[in-house]
């Protein structure tokens, strides 16, 4: 179930308390020669819509397709970028306003690395200032060790390579341009630098890995791997309470928000 795609009384007559909301966070950015710029929003969406087909305890927020997409630099055209504060600002808005209709229980499905930092802030603010909403995220690429291990084949520092290329060729085979695919791989090399650097002095072409490898059988494999990560996390979490539960103290963490944000 999508939230955008109900009506405003469909959604009040939901039992969301008992739900567990998943936002698809993405990105909009250059993906090589070979991908489209909603790349990552587009496996978010498919990975929450799947999770949600497997489970009834599930509803699929809108997408955030604006991430933090700083480090592809602006050499590569397609970029589009929010910085990482405003990014938790709007994971945090999302958290709040579902929770106003019922949904007191998120998990944001991150399909971009760029997002880490602001995934971490949102929900290590909403957990200090909001204990009685429940949130965290999971990134797809490490939902489990085993696709940890299959995504970094490749490299560490991946992007557009053989895992996400794959997961493309599963998911939005119309899109991918398979002939640039098949010359654009480009390595990782990042392993023995000090320091961080953008995209367009670590990559000849925007992409990290070896896309030429991808196949739509193993995209089919890692989609099936976290959705399943994903659904149980969503069954462990419709009911899950803090190990040693003590009475909120909402009010008083929400005042000293308003402290914090009155004094810049």
């Amino acid at each position: 179930m999508r939230w955008g795609e109900c009506t405003s009384t469909q959604i009040g007559r939901l039992e969301l308390e008992s739900c567990v909301g998943l936002v698809p966070v993405g990105a909009t950015e250059q993906h090589g020669p070979h991908l489209p710029t909603d790349t990552d929003t587009r496996i978010a969406q498919a990975i929450c819509d799947g999770a949600a087909a497997r489970c009834a305890a599930t509803m699929v927020l809108p997408a955030v397709s604006i991430g933090c997409s700083l480090g592809h630099g602006t050499a590569f055209p397609g970029t589009l970028s929010l910085f990482p504060e405003e990014l938790a600002r709007l994971l945090i808005r999302i958290a709040e306003w579902s929770a106003r209709s019922g949904l007191r229980r998120l998990i944001f499905v991150n399909a971009h690395m760029g997002n880490v930092a602001a995934l971490g802030v949102a929900t290590d603010r909403l957990r200090f200032v909001r204990p009685d909403l429940k949130s965290t995220w999971l990134d797809w690429w490490t939902a489990t060790p085993a696709i940890t291990a299959e995504v970094m084949t490749d490299g560490a520092d991946i992007h557009a390579n053989r895992a996400e290329t794959s997961l493309a060729l599963h998911l939005f085979p119309e899109l991918v341009d398979r002939t640039a695919m098949l010359d654009a791989d480009d390595p990782d090399r990042t392993g023995a630098l000090t320091f961080r650097y953008t995209a367009e002095v670590l990559s000849g072409n925007g992409v990290t890995g070896q896309p030429s490898r991808a196949t739509a059988s193993l995209g089919n494999t890692l989609f099936d791997a976290v959705v399943e990560a994903v659904v149980r996390k969503v069954l462990a979490g419709v009911s899950e309470e803090p190990p040693l539960a003590r009475p909120l103290h909402a009010t008083h963490a929400l005042r000293f928000e308003e402290a914090i944000d009155g004094h810049g």
